[in-house]
């Protein structure tokens, strides 16, 4: 038995809360990807049509070719992952900074990895498979000279983000371990901070897919390459546990600060709850815009 476990009285609910909040991350990062995109739509003036959890339907009112590389880059897909970077980027350095309660910095971890997982993702997907994807889309409006180095670009940045990714998401969990050196301790912790929700996540992003517009319009049907590359982005959350667990030697100094929240949390398990129905049957489906 965990030694975090000794020290409570009560149920141990932390499985349970950190997986909702891991939900809850994941159902505040995809829609808001895709709000990005709706968002740069907007600014450029682009008609849209369909907006949804998943994808946004644009118009050709806008001819993208008459525009500079780094607005067609921009309008044409890249805008949502360059967001989700900084925003990750941004989360990581609050964490280290900023003193917070043990729930809200369960959170924050998790939405910083979900950020970074899918801002990183897209980099290293266009990169390495190139017709997939927001940047699949940015690659067929550059000649073939030009895409070869931007696949470089894309491959060498998404791939050192990824690592980093794996790392940071590893350095966090030391503020949930009170003996580094604890190999059971640190199980309790990963397991619960990153593989389930990891697992929850995935599971729920396929579930999601499944009742979305790319299936209905046959897109899923047609890539299915694009949707096992699209939810293995979330991988860093997998290896995060593994690094924690065994892979990586821990700090020789403690970082703990707080045990994981061991109490309910009815609050974040219904609004999670709420919201994880709106994206499944509202937001996936898509919303009609003109």
């Amino acid at each position: 038995m965990s030694k975090q476990s000794l020290d409570h009285q009560g149920k141990d609910l932390s499985l349970v809360n950190c997986t909702v909040s891991g939900l809850l991350a994941l159902v505040l990062t995809i829609p808001l990807h895709e709000f990005f995109h709706f968002a740069t739509d907007l600014i450029y003036g682009r008609d849209v049509i369909w907006f949804s959890a998943v994808a946004v339907q644009s118009g050709d009112n806008i001819d993208l070719m008459t525009l500079s590389s780094f607005h067609r880059i921009m309008l044409a897909g890249g805008s949502a992952s360059i967001i989700n970077i900084i925003i990750g980027l941004v989360l990581f350095v609050i964490i280290i900074n900023v003193s917070m309660g043990p729930m809200m910095r369960i959170f924050l971890t998790q939405y910083m990895g979900m950020h970074l997982s899918v801002g990183f993702g897209y980099f290293m997907i266009g990169g390495m498979f190139g017709g997939f994807g927001d940047w699949g889309n940015v690659l067929g409006l550059f000649d073939e000279s030009t895409v070869v180095i931007m696949r470089i670009v894309l491959a060498v940045i998404g791939s050192i983000g990824v690592v980093f990714t794996f790392f940071a998401l590893n350095y966090m969990s030391y503020y949930f371990i009170k003996d580094p050196g604890d190999k059971s301790e640190r199980f309790y912790v990963a397991l619960r901070l990153h593989l389930i929700p990891f697992i929850a996540s995935f599971a729920f992003a396929a579930i999601v897919d499944m009742n979305s517009i790319l299936m209905k319009e046959g897109y899923v049907d047609a890539h299915p390459m694009f949707n096992i590359l699209v939810r293995f982005m979330l991988i860093a959350f997998f290896w995060a546990f593994m690094f924690t667990w065994v892979m990586v030697k821990p700090p020789k100094k403690s970082r703990f600060l707080y045990p994981l929240v061991m109490e309910p949390q009815v609050v974040l398990w219904v609004v999670t709850a709420i919201l994880l129905a709106i994206d499944l049957f509202v937001l996936a489906p898509g919303i009609r815009i003109s």
